[in-house]
């Protein structure tokens, strides 16, 4: 079949002066989609066509302008010969016809022709095909992968035999002839397809599956013309730059976006959503919340709930991947107040708890620091009273720590000379109240007709012998600070009812006074007695126990923390060496000897030992001989004590050094006295040197 069997003869007629009113009356009272237009020599000059008048009102025409000013002046026309299934549309529905000589013989119409020419289409069946069909511009119906399912007769025009069902957009645009350019913000689609003069841009919307009510949406694809191509491309490009820029945006929070139609459609989601959640875009877009709910995607949705209340809204969610996360929707109006997007900002619940876990752990390793960097400060400001080397007295030290934070009345409990005093003014030192008062008292120092006066203070004339103007007594001193009850356990039962009132009612009240004062005393006492065995004994009140103890504390003695000995060893030998003037040094031997021994007056007694030795050292190193005879001193004269704890080696040495000593002291000689036990002389004088021992 070629051109001159289907054209039209009898074709219709403007002339160039016809207003466009008079073309659109004529193209709606024939149906027909153009005319010819006759110049002033009565023979056809050009064509004006149904497209024509639709693009001259949409540029802003009048009806009163004359169809000469809007019509083609380039004329697309067929010869009469060409088969109609090469007649070459290019953009137009409406073509002239002319002869050898270019002289117009009729025209084609394609709306008319599209029957004949394609007999065999099936998608007129369906109501939306056949509504669309005669859409003047082209359009097409693709899948997610941009396969052509359906195409309109304007779509068939334009792509020819290229846009058959089946075939890929980008594949069907090549074919017939195209220049296609590539969206930037969605790369598998196509932005731009040129042709000749032609240009079309595309744009998409998702739709229903018509054919497969329960399969993904399908994307409606408008191949839209664009007249002024400068100004749309510009305006493209402007948008297409804005649309990047906004995807960057999204993209680069941190936080998981989730961005929904106001149907529940998703439209877009960040790679953070991504990452947190496991789940891809390619899953999701394109697809309804209900759907994504209902095949387990989600246990919940809150863009559902927003659909709904029309608020944001905030729940716990949890994904198939197993990740619970807390999402927020938030509804986004038009200017018509109608719902038109819901964006949802998402964030991992997991990662949150693993970084308030690691948040935990730094808190506490800070805290550990502080408390070491503490100690090894309170260590050296205490001149050497205090070592912590020993687990147990790291643990007392770091607990003594804590307690200052708080004012818990403190019970300190150990040995006499294992430094409860010290650990009480380290609490004290390390409180809010270490700029205020840290007054201390011994119970058992003080006669007992003279403590109740020295604790709670009295007037003018309580007693005979007062002070004229009172005194105050240490709770008053003590006032907004720390007061320290060293020995409580000697304190009388008839005062012990009296420091209970206190320590109960915050009230102090003086001898010979009837106004009470009131107090605010942090409380801390220490006994080297047993107060339980006191309260079965009944020299110890129950009720003041358990008042004063609220939080006990017990300092091992020296003896459970031989480790430390060492330290304190050569602590003291410094601090009296510059107390002194000196530079004693100390024997290793003498070393191992001093922390064999048992220690019962624990730390007091070690202090004085080293200072007896430093000053009293004939020579610049402490022997072990020195060491011995300091010990002895302390024992009116006697030896060391030979106990268990000095182990095998200690007992040996002390058996030794005994039996040196009375056989140097009978036989007067070291010859002699070498003869007596059985030895060469020699030995005898290195031990007697060893030993710091002489010549009777």
């Amino acid at each position: 079949m070629k051109v001159h069997d289907i054209m039209q003869h009898n074709a219709h007629f403007l002339r160039k002066d016809d207003t466009l009113r008079e073309a659109a009356a004529l193209f709606r009272g024939n149906g027909v989609g153009g005319a010819q237009v006759l110049g002033d020599s009565g023979y056809p000059e050009t064509i004006f066509t149904s497209d024509d008048l639709i693009r001259a009102l949409a540029g802003g025409a009048n009806l009163s302008d004359p169809v000469s000013q809007h019509a083609h002046r380039h004329i697309c026309a067929v010869q009469p010969d060409t088969p109609v299934n090469e007649i070459a549309w290019y953009e137009n529905r409406f073509l002239a016809v002319v002869d050898s000589l270019n002289r117009i013989m009729g025209c084609v119409d394609a709306s008319s022709l599209l029957p004949e020419i394609a007999p065999n289409r099936t998608d007129t069946a369906e109501p939306w095909a056949r509504a669309l069909a005669r859409f003047p511009e082209p359009l097409l119906l693709c899948d997610r992968d941009g396969t052509i399912g359906w195409a309109n007769d304007a779509a068939r025009l334009v792509l020819g035999d290229a846009g058959r069902r089946g075939v890929g957009l980008r594949q069907a645009l090549v074919g017939a002839g195209f220049d296609v350019e590539d969206d930037p913000v969605e790369p598998a689609a196509v932005a731009l397809a040129m042709r000749d003069d032609s240009r079309y841009v595309t744009l998409r919307w998702q739709v229903p599956d018509p054919y497969r009510p329960n399969a993904a949406p399908c994307r409606m694809v408008w191949l839209r013309d664009v007249n002024d191509r400068h100004a749309v491309l510009g305006k493209l490009r402007s948008l297409r730059d804005l649309s990047r820029e906004l995807r960057s945006i999204i993209d680069s929070s941190f936080d998981g976006i989730f961005i929904t139609d106001g149907e529940g459609v998703t439209l877009q989601i960040n790679r953070a959503y991504e990452r947190i959640t496991g789940i891809r875009a390619a899953e999701v877009v394109g697809r309804s919340m209900r759907d994504l709910v209902r095949e387990g995607f989600y246990d919940q949705s809150v863009t559902l709930l927003v659909l709904e209340s029309l608020r944001s809204e905030t729940i716990i969610q949890k994904v198939k991947r197993g990740k619970t996360i807390v999402v927020t929707g938030n509804p986004i109006l038009d200017e018509k107040g109608k719902l038109w997007r819901v964006v949802t900002n998402v964030r991992d619940v997991t990662e949150l708890q693993r970084l308030q876990e690691e948040l935990e752990k730094i808190s506490a390793l800070h805290d550990r620091y502080r408390m070491e960097l503490d100690s090894l400060r309170k260590s050296i400001g205490q001149g050497g009273r205090i070592v912590v080397r020993s687990k147990r007295m790291r643990d007392v030290y770091e607990q003594a720590l804590r307690l200052a934070q708080v004012d818990s009345t403190v019970l300190i409990l150990g040995e006499s000379g294992v430094g409860k005093e010290v650990v009480a003014s380290i609490i004290h030192e390390h409180s809010p109240r270490k700029d205020r008062p840290f007054v201390k008292i011994s119970c058992a120092a003080i006669p007992e007709a003279l403590l109740e006066s020295e604790l709670f203070g009295y007037v003018h004339g309580a007693f005979t012998g007062a002070c004229r103007a009172g005194k105050p007594g240490v709770f008053e001193l003590a006032h907004q600070g720390t007061l320290f009850l060293d020995e409580i356990g000697e304190l009388p039962l008839g005062l012990q009812a009296k420091l209970l009132r206190v320590l109960q009612e915050r009230m102090v009240l003086r001898l010979g006074e009837v106004r009470p004062t009131a107090v605010n005393v942090r409380i801390m006492a220490a006994s080297n007695r047993d107060l339980e065995t006191l309260m079965r004994q009944g020299l110890f009140r129950s009720d003041l126990y358990y008042r004063l103890s609220v939080v006990p504390l017990v300092v091992p003695p020296l003896r459970e923390r031989r480790e430390a000995i060492f330290d304190f060893i050569y602590r003291f030998l410094g601090s009296f060496n510059r107390k002194y003037g000196l530079s004693r040094q100390i024997d290793p031997e003498a070393c191992d000897y001093l922390a064999a021994c048992s220690w019962p007056g624990n730390v007091r007694q070690l202090e004085n030992t080293m200072e007896r030795l430093v000053v009293l050292c004939q020579g610049d190193v402490i022997t072990r001989g020195a060491a011995t005879r300091a010990l002895a001193a302390t024992k009116g004269g006697q030896e060391a004590e030979i106990t268990v704890d000095t182990g095998l080696r200690g007992i040996l040495e002390t058996a030794e050094r005994e039996a040196i000593r009375q056989a140097l002291a009978s036989h007067g000689s070291t010859r002699k006295a070498a003869q007596a036990l059985g030895v060469n002389q020699s030995t005898i004088v290195r031990k007697a040197r060893r030993y710091g021992l002489s010549e009777a």
